[in-house]
């Protein structure tokens, strides 16, 4: 009796995890590799020639809070004895280069906004800034910070709108066209001067088969023609993060079994780069589910550089995930020809790091605690619970190099924890780490950071507190300065009002829920920085900025 109930219960779960199409996707034993082909691609018209759809926002009275799903907190282990390390303000000024800012995606450039967070991400090519945000993105041009004008097909008018998320799907079909449910990324691939845009889709109806989105421009234009995938996952693909890769675009996902489900794990994927750079039909995936044991909040590593430092097309792309006192580390080998032959390591590689408390922490959940001025400010997610957005990757030709980031508690308050790590194909460590928190009480958190072609680093981030209203503020470090220190704190842009929720009608904590520090690719020297403010105390009314800066001794 207890044999059949127990088999009954193992096929229902079973079934459930089964993808469409009869393609396996939950792990076997050992996590095993699973190869899948999109399930629908074409090719867009250019952007310039398509019927644009604005961006509306929702109706009067109407908001929208795209909710993140908490992942559980590791149990505080000590692999290694690690000594702690000293919480640090800066070590002396910040002198640097920088580009007038801009207005970006939001209401200073007339936005309408109904909906939290922004999950404000963007990147720069040649000539353009692109910004994308939940619902809607604008292209940029570098110089001016102006939306660059797009003639419309029916007037021939030369206008400068902002475009609806979903825009870049108009004519493909399916949930891809008609939802656009956010949780953006938006990449400028440098070893081919392309763009990569991609976006999950659930909504219209909503359950499986999920999506993921993705486009690739076929030059440099960001208003020009792309490739489009659509690949479906049978369990929702929360929290899509990707980087870029000479053999392969590689993401990961935080997988639930569905919009309100269980929490599974994490999904690594690999996505078939040189197919989708030529437009081919039958472009793949490869994915691999890190689910037993759960593990989440991973990043996969995003390459910055000029191509002439890449790494060859059999380097395995690197995961990072965040544990208790510790980083785990994977190496995944994708073998396109030949899927059987690609692996990721069965366990990760454990990193020792200074012990560190994750913030917001009840039990082993996490809640809202990021003050903000006001007696009715809404307390702020502090999503202490994985890496920021992004897993920077450098090559220095005789070291290759990872920074990254993620908040940590610090006192009553949070600060931001930023590692270094080195020798990734043999034995991986930390180079340097240090936990950035001035003594001034001010939270801070959302960070994001990357390092120039110097091996300069520059770590942005949000900061509140009870008198603060949250700000945009940045540090760095030069890359001859002693380990694990940052420099002076500089603001960015001084916010003039908190998030606040309305009782009984509107309720958010979010904020962010991700920043962006990337690199331009014409001097990789120049940081471009975009994040989330507010200039008045109201629910569900952001704007964005865009930040550009550049190291002196960076040339």
């Amino acid at each position: 009796m207890c044999f059949s109930l127990f088999v009954i219960r193992y096929l229902r779960f079973a079934l459930l995890l089964m993808p469409v199409l009869g393609l396996q996707q939950i792990a076997a034993e050992g996590q095993d590799v699973q190869s899948f082909q999109a399930s629908k691609h074409d090719k867009s018209k250019p952007l310039l020639k398509m019927v644009r759809r604005r961006p509306e926002p929702a109706p009067p009275g109407k908001f929208v809070e795209h909710t993140v799903r908490h992942l559980p907190l590791p149990r505080k282990t000590y692999p290694t004895p690690t000594p702690p390390i000293t919480v640090q303000g800066g070590s002396g000024p910040l002198d640097m280069y920088q580009l007038p800012p801009f207005q970006g995606v939001g209401r200073g450039i007339g936005y309408i906004t109904r909906s939290s967070p922004p999950d404000t991400n963007g990147s720069a090519g040649p000539l353009e800034f692109v910004q994308w945000v939940n619902n809607a993105y604008g292209i940029f041009d570098k110089k001016t910070g102006k939306l660059k004008p797009i003639k419309d097909p029916n007037t021939g008018h030369m206008e400068t709108e902002l475009l609806d998320g979903n825009q870049l799907w108009q004519g493909f079909g399916g949930k891809c066209e008609f939802s656009n449910d956010g949780d953006p990324i938006v990449l400028y691939d440098k070893l081919a001067s392309r763009w990569v845009m991609a976006q999950f889709a659930y909504s219209k109806p909503a359950g499986p088969p999920y999506a993921e989105c993705i486009a690739v421009s076929s030059s440099s234009d960001p208003a020009g023609q792309y490739a489009r995938y659509e690949f479906d996952f049978n369990n929702f693909n929360d929290y899509p993060k990707f980087g870029v890769w000479p053999n392969g675009y590689y993401a990961t996902f935080n997988m639930f079994e569905n919009e309100n489900g269980d929490f599974f794990g994490t999904k690594v994927c690999a996505f078939e780069r040189a197919k989708m750079l030529a437009a081919a039909d039958r472009a793949s995936m490869q994915c691999v589910n890190l689910y037993n044991p759960p593990y989440g909040g991973l990043l996969p590593a995003d390459f910055d550089g000029l191509q002439s430092t890449a790494p060859s097309d059999q380097t395995p792309e690197v995961f990072v995930g965040l544990d208790a006192n510790k980083l785990d580390l994977w190496r995944y080998h994708v073998d396109w020809d030949e899927p059987r032959k690609s692996t990721l390591d069965r366990n990760p590689v454990e990193i020792p790091v200074a012990p560190f408390d994750f913030p917001c922490q009840n039990g082993d959940k996490q809640i809202s605690c990021i003050m903000q001025p006001g007696d009715s400010a809404q307390k702020l997610d502090s999503l202490g619970d994985r890496l920021m957005y992004r897993l920077a990757y450098r090559n220095f030709g005789s070291r290759e190099s990872l920074v990254v980031n993620h908040t940590v508690k610090v006192g009553d308050h949070t600060g931001i924890r930023w590692y270094e790590l080195s020798d990734l194909s043999g034995t991986p460590s930390v180079v340097q780490q240090g936990t950035f928190s001035p003594e001034d009480g001010l939270f801070r958190w959302i960070g994001s950071i990357a390092m120039d072609k110097k091996g300069n680093i520059l770590l942005g981030y949000s900061a509140s507190g009870s008198s603060v209203y949250p700000s945009i503020r940045f540090t760095g470090r030069l890359h001859e300065d002693a380990l694990g220190t940052m420099r002076n704190e500089s603001i960015l842009m001084i916010g003039q009002g908190s998030q606040v929720s309305t009782v009984g009608q509107y309720v958010t904590d979010r904020w962010g829920d991700y920043s962006s520090v990337s690199l331009d690719p014409e001097d990789d020297c120049t940081f471009w920085f975009t994040s989330q403010y507010q200039t008045t105390t109201e629910t569900y009314r952001w704007n964005t900025a865009v930040f550009g800066m550049r190291f002196k001794d960076c040339q």
